[in-house]
């Protein structure tokens, strides 16, 4: 019986229930200190669920890669064959069980240290064709201690449960399994009038109930042990509940005869409870499994089949702790010496050592590259630690050091990266410019691209020497550090795009934006990055190129598993659907960006990803947004989208002010909207010499670039500045030929404006009526405001009608995601390959999505009329 846990349970039995109902899924963390009841919560669940997959955390254990992966899933391994055929090679590998490889060896895509993504997705899709056939209960205890593979892999898993059917429970103590993006609920300790509930069956005098009430402070643990007659602790003890407990079962551990207390030494270094590895060290101290009889009838440890369990992790504790050092020095030798497991005879052997020792790092450093190919980074990462702690030499400890910093970057523990490449720095390592890597990329996903900028360039060496110059100029470019363009141009003078990039960073347009045109067309043949290549036409404003690239780039990465690359090329997608007016889809890009980057251990570019939205915040003059979704942002990113919110709103001298503060910063070059924004800030201000500077600027990268659009905005800079008809009419016929319906929106309202000025009121409504509907379109609600009142300053009295309101707005960006990949005929398990979701979700989202659409089927969905995704 759970005394006090009434509001839990009934938390608990709505998931379940949910699950089994109505096919809802959800995923939920019991958070407490030991002993507090979550096993036991776990348990009851779990005796109501259909069908359960259960996993327990192993301190043992916690270190090789997907061990809690083979625990919670071998009941189902039949099932992984049926999977996608990446997903089941990489979910055939986690569990050892590919054609050809043990645990550790990598298959497909796995070694590219994408594994643990397309592991969890794997684990998605199974648990959702599991739940076809009724609800899933998947239950993880000691969640603090399950490897983090698994935790990476379950995790993945849960955050993108919807509507499959399944529940993920997990229960963890304080200082561990911390920030999952999980709902949590905390337990805290019984009330006296439940703990005297749980007591009433106990045969206590008055006093000794007492002691054990105010001993065991509501923790149920400690209640029924102090209760069941072992050592209580003295009434005064300063010591934490847990801390009591954990003595109350050493004193019943010290009562127990020598080979017991040996025996039960044995399991806990063991750790993972394998009968025959444990009954093999046992033999050579003379001992044996008879020798657990009284630990058995006192209720430590549970002897079942060919395992053996700890009835608390508490009382391993007290069995490990209570021994001497030497003793478990010979324990763990033993151990590694009957061990049938290279990982863990490794395990043991560094347990066992008292002093460096180059065989037993050896032994832990291919450990590390075992786990390393499974996509373990961080297990992997803790062993190439653990290997450098015990290297006696300062050269092999550096080397093992960098390793550890450069796997533990890639799982995402920035803070603990930096330390272990200063570590690797203090001994001398030889891979300076690896460790620069590491430093940079800490500085960059902190959000000090400068700062990341400087350090690729100045340190760039060896064979990454060319990579380090190009992703440092790239940064540079972005953050405005443009000193770091420069050199990384002259340090690797013959890259013909970082050239280019050099001569836009020293403010000549005419020389540059040919050379980086150049590379954006080799990548558009296929001789070129792709990635790079969608930069830097982002850079260059070629639209088209910039769709076409990014939308092969992400197709690539979402078909290889690439989930750490994605929210790069995502933001330089997002970025140029916002410049062709698809702000849903945008929105929808980011989204996926920001979920990614995240899963993937880059919190940290939330903000700088929230950012890319900031020019559509402007554009519907929503202020309150746009400082929110600017909030986080590096310093400078969003300025340009803050003076066009004043432009917008008609505040043309705080317009002006901040964009003459971006043309004398480090984001001065390149920015050829804010120029053209303060060519008419600067008119409307009547600051004629700051609105022909900023045209001067506007025309030469318009002219050197050849794009349309821009030749389009430096035209109505020029009859902005002239007053004059015939560069509105140029610049409407170039509108014609690209897809910037805000900019050719500005340009119809601004030439209705100067239409209405000549009173020539019948032709000024042509242009001011597409500006308006365009505007509606965008929800650009300041500009769309300023459309109508000029409309109605030419005579056009009657309310405008209405854009018919776009379908697509009224759907969630992840069902916008999911009906444009469906109109263009991709199959449920596609979508759900591509966006890491269940084909159950992909559905859900289908089944909301059509009557918003007013449609039924996706037969019809096939006749609406859809840009491509």
């Amino acid at each position: 019986m759970l005394y006090g846990r009434n509001d839990e349970r009934a938390r608990l039995t709505s998931l379940v229930d949910g699950a089994r109902g109505h096919r809802r899924s959800g995923a939920l963390v019991l958070r407490g200190e030991a002993g507090i009841g979550k096993s036991a919560l776990l348990a009851e669940a779990a005796a109501g669920a259909s069908r359960v997959l259960r996993a327990t955390g192993v301190e043992a254990e916690s270190g090789i890669a997907f061990a809690g992966l083979n625990q919670l899933l071998w009941p189902v391994r039949d099932r992984v064959d049926a999977l996608p055929r990446a997903q089941s090679a990489a979910l055939s590998s986690a569990l050892g069980s590919a054609p050809g490889s043990a645990p550790g060896s990598a298959v497909g895509d796995t070694s590219a240290g994408q594994g643990r993504f397309a592991t969890g997705l794997a684990v998605l899709t199974l648990l959702a064709d599991l739940a076809e056939d009724g609800s899933v209960l998947c239950v993880v205890d000691d969640a603090h201690w399950v490897d983090t593979a698994t935790v990476d892999a379950l995790l993945f898993a849960a955050r993108r449960l919807a509507a499959e059917g399944v529940v993920m429970l997990f229960a963890a103590r304080d200082d561990g399994f911390t920030g999952t993006g999980l709902p949590e609920l905390r337990l805290d300790r019984l009330c006296r009038a439940d703990a005297e509930r749980l007591l009433a069956a106990r045969d206590l005098a008055p006093l000794v109930r007492e002691r054990v009430l105010r001993e065991a402070d509501g923790n149920p643990l400690a209640l029924q042990e102090f209760a069941a007659g072992g050592e209580r602790p003295p009434e005064t003890t300063p010591l934490p509940v847990a801390d009591r407990v954990l003595g109350s079962f050493q004193a019943q551990i010290a009562r127990l005869p020598e080979k017991a207390r040996l025996m039960l030494l044995i399991a806990a270094a063991e750790g993972r409870g394998h009968m025959a590895s444990l009954l093999a060290a046992a033999g050579t101290f003379g001992v044996g499994l008879a020798d657990l009889e009284e630990a058995e009838r006192a209720r430590l440890v549970e002897v079942t089949g060919r395992s053996i369990a700890f009835r608390h992790p508490l009382i391993r504790a007290a069995a490990y702790q209570g021994a001497t050092a030497a003793r478990r020095v010979a324990v763990h030798r033993a151990l590694a010496e009957s061990a049938d497991d290279v990982d863990c005879r490794a395990r043991h052997r560094a347990s066992a050592a008292l002093a460096p020792d180059e065989d037993v790092a050896a032994d832990l450093q291919e450990a590390a590259e075992r786990a390393r190919v499974r996509a373990g980074h961080a297990p992997a990462a803790a062993l190439y630690r653990q290997a450098a702690d015990l290297t006696p030499g300062r050269s092999a400890r550096a080397a093992r050091l960098a390793a550890a910093a450069s796997l533990t970057l890639q799982a995402g523990r920035l803070d603990e990266a930096e330390e272990l490449a200063g570590l690797a720095e203090k001994f001398g390592a030889a891979d300076r410019a690896g460790l620069a890597r590491v430093h940079a990329a800490v500085e960059y996903e902190r959000g000090d691209p400068r700062a990341a900028a400087r350090m690729m360039v100045d340190r760039a060496a060896g064979a990454e020497r060319a990579a380090m110059l190009r992703t440092g100029a790239m940064y540079g470019w972005t953050s405005g550090e443009l000193p770091a363009v420069l050199r990384a141009s002259e340090l690797l003078p013959d890259d013909r795009a970082l050239r280019g990039l050099a001569l836009l960073a020293d403010g000549d347009p005419a020389g540059g934006l040919p050379l980086l045109a150049e590379h954006v067309a080799a990548a558009r043949d296929g001789a070129g990055d792709r990635l790079r290549g969608a930069q830097l036409a982002l850079v260059i404003g070629a639209d088209a190129a910039a769709l076409d690239l990014s939308a092969a780039e992400v197709a690539h990465c979402r078909r290889h598993g690439l989930l750490g690359e994605l929210p790069t090329i995502l933001q330089v997608r997002a970025q140029t659907l916002i410049a062709a007016g698809r702000h849903a889809d945008a929105a929808a890009t980011v989204a996926e960006a920001i979920a990614l980057a995240r899963d993937t251990g880059r919190p940290h570019r939330e903000g700088r990803l929230a950012a890319v939205l900031a020019r559509v915040a402007a554009i519907e003059g929503d202020e309150p947004r746009l400082r929110e979704l600017t909030a986080s942002a590096p310093p400078g990113l969003a300025d340009g989208a803050l003076a066009l919110l004043d432009l917008g709103l008609g505040r043309y001298d705080d317009a002006s002010r901040r964009l003459e503060e971006i043309a004398r910063g480090p984001h001065r070059h390149g920015n050829v909207l804010a120029d053209a924004d303060q060519v008419e800030a600067a008119v409307r201000s009547g600051e004629a010499s700051l609105a022909r500077a900023a045209f001067t600027r506007v025309r030469s990268w318009a002219e050197a670039g050849e794009q349309p659009w821009a030749l389009a905005v430096a035209l109505h800079c020029e009859a902005l500045l002239t007053d004059s008809e015939e560069p509105y009419l140029q610049a409407l016929r170039l509108h014609e030929q690209s897809s910037r319906p805000f900019e050719r929106a500005r340009t119809e309202l601004l030439y209705g404006e100067y239409l209405r000025r000549a009173r020539r009121r019948s032709d000024a409504r042509v242009p001011l009526r597409s500006a308006a509907s365009i505007f509606e379109r965008l929800r650009a609600t300041p500009w769309l405001d300023r459309a109508r009142a000029e409309l109605r300053a030419t005579g056009e009295s009657g309310p405008s009608t209405p854009t018919a309101p776009d379908l697509l707005d009224r759907l969630t960006p992840q069902e916008l995601q999911v009906v444009r990949l469906a109109a263009s005929g991709t199959s449920s398990r596609e979508i759900a390959a591509q966006l890491f979701l269940s084909p159950r979700t992909v559905e859900y989202h289908l089944y909301k999505a059509y009557p918003k659409l007013g449609i039924s089927s996706r037969k019809e969905l096939s006749h609406l009329t859809l840009e491509p995704a």
